[in-house]
């Protein structure tokens, strides 16, 4: 047999129970887990295989940036950001009214529009920092969430912070700063791109809350759906003051923005599901890589000095943030 230890930040959670799916355990509060040698000895092929779907979904993520970057120089960000929200609910509805299960009825609406709002507006920022920052840079942006998720998760759903954590969010705000005045002057693209982080670790450790009562499947279609809805808003402020003229390429592109978004959203939620996340989580920063080869490719973009500087601390904080709000394997 071999014990899992379970860490003292997941007390805050509800319920103690595990649930087995491919041979992973979910881990709640205050409890020790037991694994038989036939599941443990699983556990190496799954961690090959959720790591090369997180760098599948780091992949199709730059690419999607890419996109965006290239559309962001003729199309407005309106009308990305709804094309985006638009194909991920059209992928979504065909696997959600073949399901027999499926059901709307939920008595946490409130925190459905919660995540969903503030998962768009991240989704504003983030486009809008890619538009006007070298690509690199904001793919390295979007991996700012989990410096604040552990303060998100305090204020939200009463999860310790211990002081390694502390200290690894230190290490991170430090990255941030190098990166945010290398002249001594706020770069404002960079600073939108953080508040993007920001309002991404906001809509992440919602989820947190309402996985207490709600399926992954409700928790998905809500935001889809409202995040069309919510989206088509300012998109249509945009139309009553200016037109939209697309090319056959743009709307090319638009479609691969919605295909790769929600690949690599399906192959990121695949890829957590079948391995551990503390153990995956490195994996994540080839978003930062893969940018950094389409910036260089396509636009001649060089990271700078300041850059690399930056993202190394934060890419070390978040890895020992991550780590740390994890479980163990012990043997026992």
């Amino acid at each position: 047999m071999y014990r899992i230890r379970v860490h003292e930040s997941f007390r805050g959670l509800p319920n103690i129970r595990s649930q087995y799916r491919d041979s992973c355990v979910i881990i709640y509060r205050n409890t020790n887990i037991f694994l038989n040698k036939a599941e443990y000895m699983h556990y190496p092929q799954h961690l090959i295989k959720g790591a090369l779907l997180v760098v599948i979904a780091e992949l199709c993520m730059a690419t999607m940036g890419a996109l965006i970057k290239q559309l962001g120089e003729s199309q407005p960000n309106e009308l990305l950001v709804f094309a985006r929200n638009l194909a991920g609910l059209l992928v979504l509805l065909p696997f959600l009214i073949g399901n027999k299960r499926f059901s709307l009825k939920t008595s946490v609406l409130h925190w459905h529009l919660f995540r969903s709002l503030v998962g768009v507006s991240a989704m504003y920022c983030f486009f809008y920092a890619l538009i006007n920052l070298p690509l690199a840079d904001g793919m390295l942006l979007k991996m700012t969430a989990p410096l604040f998720m552990p303060i998100a998760a305090y204020y939200m759903v009463d999860e310790r912070v211990s002081r390694f954590t502390v200290w690894a969010l230190l290490v991170g705000f430090a990255g941030v700063l190098v990166i945010l005045r290398p002249d001594g002057q706020f770069n404002v693209f960079v600073l939108i791109g953080l508040m993007g982080g920001i309002l991404a670790a906001l809509a992440k450790v919602s989820i947190r809350r309402l996985s207490r009562t709600e399926p992954a499947y409700r928790i998905v279609f809500y935001f889809a759906l409202i995040g069309v809805l919510v989206s088509m808003v300012p998109l249509m402020f945009h139309l009553r003051s200016a037109s939209i003229s697309l090319t056959s390429l743009d709307w090319l592109l638009l479609v691969g923005v919605g295909l790769v978004g929600t690949l690599g959203q399906f192959a990121l939620t695949r890829g957590y599901a079948i391995a551990n996340a503390g153990t995956v989580a490195p994996f994540t920063y080839f978003s930062v890589i893969f940018g950094s080869v389409y910036g260089y490719w396509f636009w001649q973009e060089i990271p700078s000095l300041n850059f690399m500087s930056g993202a190394l601390l934060i890419a070390v904080a978040g890895l020992l943030t991550m780590k740390k709000t994890n479980p163990r394997r012990v043997s026992d």
